[in-house]
């Protein structure tokens, strides 16, 4: 009776794992949402940009979207960036991109807090250090590989991005805010980053091959 007892758990355990829709790298200890098994084996997620709240006069009020991609359980993290609102006439400026550690909106993109630094590094050795993106036509549009992740306990999703006022010095500007933040300045925008359907980002990333074709 007790073999038959222990079998029966034993087979009761083999059925819930069978039914996961959850699942653990052999190599990480990365789990994968169950949207992975959705899609593929790839992750989506979307952050709707928003300009801060307040935001001083004589600023550019910044929208749009930035989106991400990872395919389970190793795949470098797409992002892709689609942000208007930057001046049209003058030179092409610079402007830094960043993961902020918190997704609280409720002082505006003052209260995500500082960067997204799971591994106590300077600056810019943050995983969501994405670094400076040149306006075109008063719009960022670009593509990058980024070192953050959508999975584990590490992921990003549920914080916050912030598009800021100025450019970013790389950690070269020789004092403690180098380090700490590039000297960014202020926050223009941002916005939380969510888990999505692949809508959005099929959507934009064709739109962004179709400008870069200049179709």
């Amino acid at each position: 009776m007790r073999l038959h007892g222990s079998m029966g758990m034993l087979g009761a355990l083999l059925v819930l794992l069978a039914g996961c829709q959850q699942c653990v790298s052999a190599n990480s200890d990365t789990l994968a949402p169950p949207e992975v098994s959705l899609y593929n084996g790839t992750l989506y997620a979307a952050c709707k940009m928003r300009p801060n709240t307040p935001l001083a006069a004589g600023l550019p009020r910044v929208y749009g979207q930035v989106l991400f991609k990872q395919d389970y359980p190793q795949g470098k993290l797409k992002v892709l960036l689609r942000i208007s609102g930057f001046p049209v006439r003058g030179d092409p400026e610079l402007r830094a991109v960043h993961i902020h550690q918190f997704g609280d909106l409720s002082k505006g993109c003052e209260s995500t807090g500082g960067h997204y630094n799971p591994y106590n590094e300077d600056h810019p050795n943050h995983p969501g250090d994405f670094g400076n993106f040149e306006t075109q036509q008063g719009k960022i549009s670009a593509l990058i590989e980024a070192e953050a992740t959508l999975f584990g306990g590490v992921s990003a999703i549920g914080r916050a991005v912030v598009v800021h006022e100025k450019m970013d010095d790389l950690g070269l500007g020789g004092d403690a805010g180098s380090l700490l933040n590039g000297n960014a300045g202020g926050r223009l925008g941002c916005c939380i980053i969510g888990l999505s359907t692949p809508d959005l980002w099929n959507t934009h990333y064709k739109q962004f091959n179709r400008r870069l074709r200049g179709n």
